[in-house]
């Protein structure tokens, strides 16, 4: 495929139809999909973690994936370890000649990606902390700006959040050879969406659904499995709800009212980080969920090749 692009995003909020347009333009380009969902990275997390592993199936043939089912549930995967599994799976597929088509909604996942910069584990540095813990705030902020560069400019919301900041900007400061190189990655960035009503319609009908197919059972067949009730509300949305189901702490009706609540939260948060990735300079061409597929790919081709 000759464009100017080296990748194309397709991101959106949960229930929004994403997963079914990016396996369609990864079937007419002859590519693969890179996730980007912090949840379905786990195993026998299917139905709480939307998988909808079906829409992967394209006129008979299945498009492969990448970052989904590659951890045991009970682990606790991290923005470092997805962005270092990213780079492996994009390098991997640019070597065999494969168009990746990146796609979740997950926003720190995303953003690891999209803003192009590496991430480097930085192990806590305890005496580095216990000095400036006797530091007032305006010293912090004075040690911080002593740096040619801030980690993040929100780094002064609070004393935590400085000390840590100073604490990785320490490590890069003395690790002169650590390697911090993100490759330039060109996207295309396609958002789709409904309106409010129609997506929290449609989320009403996909929790109802994935409850009819299985949900609280597959809960509980993690449980079973030896994952602890407080491991599994750690996972968040539907395993939260589904566990204090399973466990007796709530009802089966305060667990739906709840879970499609934080469900409707989930997908509101959503918009409002793509929305603060377009004031930060991101162009996301939006699509309508409604407008049929072919229209939709067809303007998806039409922009890669403009």
């Amino acid at each position: 495929m000759s464009s100017k692009y080296d990748m194309l995003t397709i991101l959106g909020p949960t229930a929004g139809g994403k997963t079914s347009v990016a396996a369609r333009m990864a079937y007419i380009l002859k590519g693969e999909i890179i996730s980007a969902d912090s949840r379905q990275v786990y195993r026998e997390m299917d139905l709480g973690t939307g998988k909808d592993l079906d829409d992967y199936i394209v006129e008979g043939r299945k498009i492969p994936y990448h970052l989904i089912d590659i951890v045991e549930v009970g682990y606790k995967y991290n923005v470092y370890e997805y962005q270092r599994d990213f780079l492996k799976v994009y390098s991997d597929l640019k070597v065999v000649n494969k168009f990746p088509v990146f796609c979740g909604g997950s926003g720190m996942y995303l953003d690891a990606v999209l803003k192009g910069y590496k991430l480097t584990k930085v192990a806590a540095n305890e005496q580095l902390r216990s000095e400036l813990e006797n530091k007032d705030t305006e010293e912090l902020i004075g040690i911080l700006k002593s740096f040619k560069k801030l980690h993040n400019t929100s780094d002064i919301d609070s004393r935590k959040r400085m000390i840590r900041a100073i604490e990785i900007e320490t490590f890069y400061d003395e690790s002169k050879d650590v390697d911090d190189y993100f490759p330039d990655i060109k996207t295309l960035l396609i958002g789709v969406k409904f309106d409010r009503d129609s997506r929290r319609r449609r989320i009403t009908e996909r929790l109802k659904q994935r409850l009819d197919e299985g949900m609280i059972d597959e809960a509980k067949s993690i449980l079973d499995k030896g994952v602890s009730p407080e491991n599994l509300i750690y996972y968040g949305l539907e395993y939260k709800y589904l566990t204090q189901h399973v466990i007796g702490e709530i009802s089966y009706n305060e667990m739906f009212k709840q879970l499609e609540t934080a469900i409707h939260q989930f997908a509101k948060r959503q918009m409002t980080w793509f929305r603060r990735m377009e004031r930060k300079g991101f162009k996301i061409f939006w699509l309508d969920g409604y407008s049929p597929m072919k229209e939709k790919t067809e303007r998806i081709m039409d922009l890669l090749n403009s």
